[in-house]
């Protein structure tokens, strides 16, 4: 009877074992959908702007349009941010845990791992609370670079400090690690 107890106990941690890899992975596959889904919206509406009225307008949209964008990604019990080391929007101040993974991911890009493959998800404890946290590098793209590169157009350095008074997103070259998505939802 022992052994059948202590052989349930393992099979009940083994299964159990399972079913968190699954909880995992399916958290996982639905957060890169989240991600798509924000990255998506953002780089239309930039695009748009862009497109409309050159980097200036962009810079803009992104101050006005990627809050809204990120309030309407966060549905479904999924909280959708960016967030990055060197930021253009305090309000976007990384956390403990994503100023860790942050450094983490500049760690492995350091070591030859490629931005675009780069991220991260854990189960966590948040306020006493099991809280799936996921992050996804954002490379910086040629597109990034004339509005967050080395060499930035005048009137385009003008449009962000009035915007973003306290721009530290700059001297970015293409390939770097401009920051990541961040994901939470509470189980």
């Amino acid at each position: 009877m022992k052994k059948q107890a202590i052989f349930l106990l393992a099979l009940s941690g083994a299964l159990s074992g399972t079913l968190h890899a699954e909880d995992m992975s399916t958290l996982k596959a639905e957060g890169k959908g989240v991600i798509k889904g924000f990255f998506k919206e953002l780089k239309g509406e930039l695009m748009k702007a862009k497109k409309a009225g050159g980097p200036i307008a962009a810079v803009k949209a992104c101050n006005t349009k990627a809050p809204g964008i990120a309030k309407n990604a966060s549905k479904n019990g999924w909280d959708v941010a960016r967030t990055s080391l060197k930021l253009r929007n305090e309000d976007n101040a990384p956390d403990q845990w994503e100023l860790k993974v942050l450094k983490q991911f500049e760690a492995r890009k350091a070591k030859g791992e490629s931005p675009e493959k780069i991220a991260y998800a854990e189960i966590v404890s948040d306020n006493g609370k099991r809280t799936f946290r996921m992050m996804k590098a954002i490379p910086t793209a040629e597109l990034c670079i004339t509005c967050h590169g080395t060499k930035v157009k005048p009137e385009i350095i003008n449009a962000l400090n009035k915007h973003y008074p306290n721009d530290k997103a700059k001297g970015f070259k293409v390939g770097d690690i401009r920051g990541a998505f961040t994901l939470k939802k509470a189980l």
